[in-house]
């Protein structure tokens, strides 16, 4: 007998791309200069999300924005649980001293992952000021971390995990939910 996973979709691909639009638009009402904006993604689906953004963020203002990557795996403080991952190479583009910094990750959950992630960007200088973009928030927070801008929340338990696809990646788009 084959045990299938229960897919539950969050997001549709419409849904995706309307959450996208608001995001970027509460970016552009945040953000007061975007010339001193660094979009900076966290491995793995943060990264493609930064793409994403920076597309939208562009074809609304014609503001081309400076986008990065965090890999936050050395930072970690529960390595021995979650394991490792392919380390991915660590790209800021320009000194963040006076940069205003958007962290971007597809889930938080504990916010472990940030926090780490904040801990290598600080190493990189100090930042004007950072701020916090998910697409998914789940709860079961561990460190008193929250997004200044969240696509949606979604309380889940602790069996279950969200991914989000993105079509030039994933050949599908959305976000869903599954049973571990």
């Amino acid at each position: 007998m084959t045990n299938k996973k229960k897919r539950v979709t969050i997001l549709t691909e419409v849904e995706l791309r309307n959450t996208i639009s608001r995001l970027t638009s509460e970016i552009i009402e945040k953000v007061k200069n975007l010339d001193k904006l660094l979009l900076v993604g966290i491995p793995t689906r943060g990264i493609d999300l930064v793409h994403v953004l920076e597309k939208e963020l562009f074809s609304k203002t014609g503001v081309k924005i400076k986008k990065g990557i965090i890999d936050p795996t050395f930072y970690r403080d529960d390595q021995n649980r979650v394991g490792t991952r392919i380390i991915q190479a660590t790209d800021i583009p320009t000194p963040i001293e006076k940069q205003e910094i958007i962290l971007i990750d597809d889930v938080i959950y504990t916010g472990r992952t940030i926090r780490a992630a904040m801990d290598a960007l600080y190493s990189w200088g100090r930042p004007r000021r950072v701020m916090l973009l998910v697409m998914i928030d789940r709860g079961h927070r561990e460190l008193p971390i929250h997004p200044d801008f969240c696509g949606k929340k979604v309380p889940t338990s602790r069996n279950e995990s969200i991914s989000l696809r993105i079509n030039s990646v994933d050949n599908e788009e959305g976000v869903f939910l599954e049973q571990i």
